[in-house]
């Protein structure tokens, strides 16, 4: 006997996530997703005869929500990760350092690493091993460390320009795809207390061996199915909106109307606004106060190999991260890079060829053999929105997954996950969704004569 049906509306991870949850815990499900496709942010697409990703997305060991939800997929052998974290750093000019771990517990893993650290002095070392030690103290729950930006509190901890933009910046921009100066201390301590000074393993890379798709889009399809999930692409939904007798009506142009107790919103907070129903209680203006971060992705393919790492970090230079994705996209002979620009508010207008001309040269500053290899093809994927800000005051404005009328739900990375806007984040929130829902079933089961029981 089914526990009462419930509607997922958005086929990304958080909305993948949930409806495996629920229909786990009994209900029957339907996913209802609007693109043709699964997976939401994070996804592959053909060009030219490769599968391209349409961003770089990677996990860290401490991703536990999201490394459950790749067993549940039965996708392991289609990602990776390092048996202990090492990133090699580049610099222009043929600077090369590189930031690993050792043996030790945190946060002595990391101790060896920094004292052989090329872009920083001894006192920068010294200034930087206790400003880490303070890191730990921040309480990423107090409103006073949500009201100030990473970048002033570093400044009190006499972080000089060179050690922020070679270490700092380095973690936080692409974690919480802003920089320093513009991201909450808050968001930022819980990123380096959870990730590199709690637990030794916890910041060991993990990344993709396959296109995206293969994993969010095509495994997790196999996996709803095998679970009872009954997925429908292409339905976009128009209206959402609570039935006198309780439970909900969901109407869209291809689904026509569907009827169920418990619904679970796992839309961006723009969409989300757009068919959540006054009466759930969501801030006004919620989406706004959130705003938005860009992500840029440039896709260079060579005619020849032109770096030996899988990936690698740089400094001093504009390029941030680049990626080998030669392997995952199919390509026979030469090498594809993808280059990561993390909070690219700034260039998200620029044009293909103003992209190419001001990065092409970075990239053979960082990679001497890109100086005299052919470029195949250059293209640009972007992300105008593809975060919310985790600026100062963010945290007030996300909501947790229950609202106000009983059995709606909301889920997305932009909710109060405690995490960044990243896979982790949306997987959390839609496990925490998934648990607001089914509470909700067993409230109506419980007193099926009232309209909406609270949850």
């Amino acid at each position: 006997m089914s526990r009462g049906r419930v509607t997922v509306i958005g086929g990304g991870l958080a909305g993948i996530a949930a409806a495996l949850e629920c229909a786990a815990g009994g209900a029957d499900v339907s996913l209802l997703e609007a693109r043709g496709r699964l997976g939401g942010a994070a996804y592959s697409f053909h060009r030219d005869g490769l599968e391209v990703d349409n961003g770089q997305h990677v996990f860290l060991r401490c991703c536990t929500a999201y490394r459950q939800l790749i067993e549940r997929l039965d996708a392991q052998a289609l990602v990776t990760l390092q048996p202990r974290l090492s990133v090699a750093v580049l610099a222009p000019g043929g600077g090369r350092g590189c930031l690993r771990r050792t043996g030790l517990p945190a946060p002595l893993h990391l101790a060896a690493s920094l004292a052989r650290y090329p872009y920083i002095g001894w006192r920068e070392r010294l200034a930087l091993a206790l400003a880490m030690r303070r890191l730990q103290a921040v309480d990423v729950n107090a409103s006073e460390a949500d009201e100030v930006t990473f970048g002033r509190w570093l400044a009190g901890q006499r972080q000089s320009r060179n050690a922020v933009e070679t270490v700092w910046e380095l973690i936080t921009r692409p974690t919480l795809n802003l920089g320093v100066n513009e991201a909450s201390l808050a968001q930022a301590a819980q990123v380096f207390q959870v990730g590199l000074l709690s637990d030794a393993a916890a910041g060991d890379i993990g990344w993709a061996l396959a296109p995206l798709s293969e994993i969010h889009d095509r495994a997790a399809a196999r996996a709803l199915t095998r679970a009872g999930v009954r997925v429908r692409l292409r339905s976009s939904v128009r209206a959402l909106e609570p039935e006198p007798a309780g439970g909900f009506r969901v109407s869209g142009p291809t689904i026509g109307e569907e009827h169920a107790e418990a619904v679970i919103v796992a839309l961006g907070p723009a969409r989300a606004r757009q068919i959540l129903p006054a009466a759930a209680g969501l801030p006004r203006g919620f989406d706004t106060a959130l705003g938005s971060s860009a992500i840029i992705n440039l896709h260079v393919v060579y005619d020849r190999p032109v770096m030996e790492h899988r990936f690698a970090a740089t400094v001093r230079t504009p390029l941030q991260w680049i990626f080998d994705r030669t392997r995952s996209s199919g390509l026979r002979g030469g090498q594809y890079l993808a280059v990561s620009l993390s909070a690219a508010d700034a260039e998200r207008h620029d044009t293909a060829a103003e992209l190419r001309a001001r990065y092409l040269p970075e990239l053979a500053a960082v990679l001497p053999a890109a100086a005299t290899a052919k470029v195949r093809d250059f293209f640009v994927t972007r992300e105008h929105a593809a975060t919310f800000r985790a600026a100062p005051g963010a945290r007030a404005w996300r909501p947790g997954p229950r609202t106000r009328l009983g059995g709606l739900v909301v889920a997305g990375a932009w909710t109060d996950t405690g995490w960044p806007a990243t896979m982790e984040g949306a997987v959390r929130s839609g496990q925490a969704a998934a648990a607001a829902a089914l509470a909700a079933l067993d409230g109506v089961r419980r007193a099926p004569d009232q309209a909406s029981v609270p949850v």
